[in-house]
């Protein structure tokens, strides 16, 4: 075959051996969506070349088609499997073997680069997915090595135990990795035609949906890695989601604790199901989309490769089984109700205070546990009193009388109102301390703050004349007891 056009700048061709040269290579024009007619062949018939790789699949490698790659009329070596092959099964000749992109298409991507190898130079294709890497063996890794390289990665990425962002991905890139360079025959179309070989063979990719069955038949009989789970582990019981009420309280309340009872609303378990989901008298069964995973892989080709995204099943709606719902809670397992219970609110909460009452929450799926019921304290304002962690503040007014001579007053305190003795000659701005008068120590009651109080000094702004007298006497009495300064 060495009759090639030298006018033809297209990257891939496809050529028949000489087995099918004798039988008529022009009795499969139907394989290739895109040929194109060049010379004549060594045999004197006119032939059709493909434009392209035809996937490798092994239909065609069985039946003598190579992928070569010609850069003007010079063929060089084979090449692995372009990235933007799509190839489909079918059971006959006469169906559409291989569907592929537009020539056009093709070539104008951003994902193709023209090559730059010299005349007979061998052009290496890499594969959307280096297995090998990513189980970190080499190429000639034996089979338990593969074997053990993939049980300390899936330990480690396994999503019941690592909950980092990405494990779980990981864990299903791994077990794909694993699933082809564990099986003899996977592995060596791998290793000749890459991932997209395993596809237009079609093998192997379809096994990727369900990694945790490979983690699964690896760790059997090792009491299930202390609970890890794979098939079934999407349905299992789950614990229910946490409640959160906003309790309103007054000063005195928040600062002496209170039991008060309120009212919630939350999903307790269907008692019709018992918490199934289920009607009574039916059984569910696995999902036969996601295989009672409860997800299910999606692959989109694309210029850069294949992306791989997990999906929640739309059939059982991330479940893994599928039931006749229950009449009462529309297979939810929950139903909305309202409970009154008795809240006991300790001595020394404060606004933005989060107080937790164990199992009060949302009913748990599939008999899981319930969630917790979260309150939190708003504490209203009190007119005169002010709150500073645990010490009350007030501000006493006094006259500028009783600041001099001194009194006794009534001041206003949490425990109702409490004689305070103001010393003579106090000064404005004095700070006096009521031991004890304070907020308790959240769960220590015997412990209390204090409450401080602050003296403010009332200066008249209007003296009458009797006691304007009494003043100016007393500041000339100042004045003849003060010294001369010479």
């Amino acid at each position: 075959m060495k009759t090639i056009s030298p006018m033809l700048k297209l990257p891939f061709l496809v050529k028949p051996t000489s087995s099918l040269q004798a039988s008529g290579f022009l009795r499969f024009p139907h394989l290739f969506d895109a040929v194109y007619p060049l010379k004549k062949l060594e045999n004197g018939r006119q032939g059709h070349w493909m434009a392209a790789v035809p996937c490798g699949s092994m239909q065609a490698v069985m039946w003598g088609v190579q992928p070569q790659l010609v850069f003007g009329s010079s063929a060089v070596a084979r090449a692995s499997m372009s990235i933007h092959c799509l190839s489909k099964r079918s059971p006959s000749l006469s169906s559409t073997i291989f569907s592929q992109k537009p020539l056009g298409e093709l070539f104008g991507s951003a994902s193709y680069v023209k090559p730059r190898q010299s005349r007979g130079a061998r052009l290496v294709v890499r594969a959307e997915k280096d297995f090998y890497s990513v189980l970190g063996v080499s190429k000639n890794a034996n089979k338990s090595e593969i074997k053990s390289a993939y049980r300390k990665l899936a330990r480690n990425y396994h999503p019941d135990v690592n909950k980092e962002p990405g494990a779980e991905d990981k864990f299903k890139e791994i077990s794909n990795a694993y699933e082809v360079l564990s099986d003899d025959e996977k592995r060596s179309i791998y290793d000749k035609y890459g991932e997209a070989g395993l596809k237009g063979a079609g093998m192997g990719m379809g096994d990727f949906n369900n990694p945790f069955d490979i983690f699964e038949s690896l760790f059997e009989g090792m009491g299930g890695m202390g609970g890890m789970g794979g098939r079934g582990s999407r349905s299992r019981a789950t614990e229910g989601e946490d409640q959160v009420y906003n309790l309103i309280l007054n000063f005195k309340d928040a600062v002496f604790g209170i039991e008060k009872e309120i009212e919630i609303t939350r999903l307790e378990s269907c008692s019709t199901c018992n918490g199934s989901g289920a009607k009574p008298g039916t059984t569910p069964t696995k999902c036969s989309t996601c295989g009672g995973q409860g997800q299910v892989v999606a692959s989109t080709r694309t210029p850069l490769g294949v992306f791989q995204q997990v999906m929640t099943c739309s059939t059982c709606g991330g479940e893994g089984d599928v039931s006749t719902p229950c009449n009462t809670c529309g297979g939810e397992g929950r139903v909305r109700k309202s409970k009154r219970i008795s809240l006991k609110v300790p001595a020394g909460v404060d606004s933005g205070s989060r107080l937790r009452v164990r199992n009060e929450g949302n009913a748990g799926r599939k008999g899981g546990p319930p969630g917790d019921l979260f309150v939190t304290i708003d504490v209203l304002p009190d007119p005169v009193l002010r709150r500073d962690d645990t010490n009350i503040l007030y501000t006493c007014k006094v006259s500028y009388i009783d600041a001099i001579l001194g009194t006794t007053t009534q001041v206003p305190t949490v425990d109702g109102m409490v004689d305070l003795k103001i010393p003579s000659g106090t000064q404005p701005g004095t700070t006096l301390v009521m031991a004890k008068k304070g907020v308790p120590l959240l769960n220590k009651r015997n412990m209390r703050g204090d409450q401080l109080v602050k003296v403010q000094v009332e200066i008249p702004k209007r003296l009458s004349s009797d006691e304007r007298k009494l003043i100016e006497q007393l500041a000339g009495l100042k004045k003849e007891k003060t010294p001369s300064v010479r």
